[in-house]
């Protein structure tokens, strides 16, 4: 819990010291970009999770990257963005997780019958962020309204499952039965700096190989949080 408040008091002070710098104008370049790095904090909800399956503890996402900026009309303020980011999400559940033999255990976890102290799924994402941009800026200022709003695909390039409990501890990587192609539609809204971000993914986190009793683990995700363009 340390690291993620000391995390946050970070991401604050980046946040105030570019609101400062709104004050100041930009370079009058009638061919200006707003070309961005971007940094943010989620709270993942796991969706269509399977019967008695919930989440406990927090669950949350590191989100950083770049974007480049096209703009598309003679005012500049509508573009589209093209970049490159990083993601870590992590989960705190009760759905055992464990590979063994070349085959995966998949289990529901009653936490009054099998106790456990820690089910941890974190995953590492790649992805290229694609979005269509509206805005209020100009080349004078930088003390804009946004709206961006897209899609992210990504991979996922490694995955991590820690368990501490009555079925023993255990931790093991790239967890079997990802969806390592990952989709998300997004949008972030805000005045300078400061932005709501909300994402919901467009495939189940598991493939389709991924079963408990038969039936599939179609689980999906929608994350909310809090997103900073860095100028």
């Amino acid at each position: 819990m340390k690291r993620i408040f000391c995390f946050i008091a970070l991401i604050y002070g980046l946040g105030l010291f570019s609101q400062e710098d709104t004050t100041e104008t930009k370079i009058d370049d009638p061919k200006y970009r707003e070309d961005q790095f971007y940094v943010g904090i989620s709270y993942n909800f796991l969706e269509n999770k399977p019967s008695g399956m919930s989440q406990q503890g927090l669950s949350g996402g590191l989100h950083l990257g770049f974007i480049r900026d096209f703009p598309i009309n003679e005012q500049r303020n509508i573009a589209f963005g093209v970049g490159l980011g990083y993601s870590n999400n992590s989960y705190n559940h009760n759905l055992y997780i464990k590979e063994e033999n070349g085959s995966v255990t998949y289990q529901v976890l009653d936490n009054n019958i099998i106790g456990f102290s820690k089910n941890k799924l974190n995953i590492h994402v790649v992805e290229i962020p694609i979005q269509f941009r509206w805005r209020t800026s100009t080349a004078e200022s930088y003390k804009f309204w946004r709206v961006y709003t897209g899609v992210k695909i990504g991979y996922v390039f490694n995955s991590i499952v820690k368990y501490k409990g009555g079925l023993g501890d255990f931790k093991q990587n790239n967890t079997p039965h990802l969806n390592r192609v990952r989709t998300t539609a997004d949008i972030s809204f805000g005045w300078g700096t400061w932005n709501f971000h909300v994402a919901y993914s467009l495939n189940s986190l598991f493939s389709d190989q991924a079963t408990i009793n038969g039936a599939a683990i179609d689980i999906t995700e929608i994350k909310f949080g809090l997103l900073f363009y860095l100028f």
